[in-house]
């Protein structure tokens, strides 16, 4: 992919009805950056909409403008999908974000995340495990990601913030919008110590079709989604579905039968949700950590120290072999090779795989 400037990015996000697959779609037609100098007839050849044409072909590049000066002077960085800052995680969700707004640590995105989410009217106890959670969570080394509501979202932003970790809050309104007023202090502890993601325009304010939208990005960034507290009709199951849409595990906590706010999760229990007593059933789940992980989660894992592909050469090897050679486990090897699958690293051929030559 060009390089594409955030103008150019910004520009594209100000046309109504374009969404990220017909972006993609274009790029193996043109590059993005000559589209602003076709006239809409050629527009139109490309397979747009005449409406779609229209708004490229007329441009207000002087909102375009103003919207990239508001933006700097507010310290948000905009992340395109085609950016090196834009975190992989989103790339295989329905409907992803075209851009999102940073205010923050950007780097976080990056980071392994579990979400922490519950209604809004969370009872005191529900607060505390929020809280207990996001902390005990942080400290073994896991961003938590919420929406920054009141209630549940509150606890677990509080509770990160406390740990040896940091949060990141997704908002459905502008990053640059508090909502709710009440977490002002919250806000600003979170711009200073963890990151403010949206995907709507600086100054937008909250909407009731904004929540139940950035719930999918929510879900999308984090390993698996963990339910506090919920009714039965919440946005906070709006997450849960979203996750297992995603193939994300979803947490519950179990509660009384007599309190409403234990409904939502025990009809996810239901479900298949995994009962949650303790941050264990969590760190177990997700194997995050490298002791009983079947996942090895490091940003830059050098290839010389990596025992797949150290065992691994240019010739067809099969799982097998490969376990017998690294001593792991074939799940463990299976999820690492899907890593290096998407890295290029290795390729899947008849009978097993190979390694790819590096370039």
């Amino acid at each position: 992919m060009e390089h594409l400037s955030s103008r150019d990015a910004v520009a594209l996000y100000l046309c109504h009805g374009i969404g990220v697959s017909t972006i993609i779609a274009l790029t193996q037609k043109i590059k993005l950056p000559d589209l602003f100098s076709l006239s809409k007839s050629a527009l139109c050849q490309l397979g747009l909409h005449e409406n779609l044409a229209k708004q490229i072909h007329r441009t207000d590049w002087g909102k375009v403008e103003r919207i990239l000066a508001h933006c700097t002077t507010l310290n948000i960085q905009i992340v395109h999908y085609f950016d090196a800052c834009y975190p992989e995680s989103l790339t295989h969700i329905s409907s992803p974000p075209w851009l999102l707004f940073c205010r923050g640590d950007s780097t976080l995105l990056h980071q392994p995340q579990i979400a922490i989410v519950g209604s809004r009217s969370a009872s005191r106890m529900g607060m505390e495990i929020g809280y207990d959670f996001a902390k005990q969570l942080g400290d073994a080394n896991f961003v938590i990601t919420s929406g920054m509501a009141r209630g549940i979202d509150g606890a677990a932003h509080n509770g990160a913030l406390h740990s040896t970790q940091k949060t990141i809050a997704v908002l459905g309104t502008g990053a640059d919008v508090v909502y709710p007023k009440r977490h002002d202090e919250l806000y600003w502890r979170i711009v200073e110590q963890g990151l403010i993601v949206s995907e709507f325009l600086p100054g937008t304010k909250p909407h009731g079709t904004h929540f139940p939208r950035r719930n999918r990005i929510i879900s999308g960034l984090s390993l698996g989604v963990l339910l506090v507290e919920a009714e039965i009709k919440s946005g906070s199951l709006v997450t849960a579905r979203y996750a297992i849409e995603q193939n994300k595990d979803v947490f519950a906590i179990p509660g009384s039968i007599r309190h409403s706010l234990s409904e939502g999760c025990h009809f996810l229990i239901k479900q298949g949700a995994k009962l949650t007593e303790n941050v264990s059933d969590i760190i177990e789940e997700v194997s995050f950590l490298p002791e009983n992980s079947l996942y090895i989660i490091e940003s830059e894992k050098k290839q010389e120290t990596c025992p797949i592909l150290h065992n691994l050469g240019y010739e067809v090897t099969d799982v097998d072999t490969l376990a017998q050679r690294t001593q792991w486990p074939v799940e463990q090897v299976l999820a690492r090779l899907l890593d290096l699958e998407l890295e290029d690293k290795v390729e899947r051929v008849l009978n097993g795989y190979i390694k790819l030559a590096r370039g």
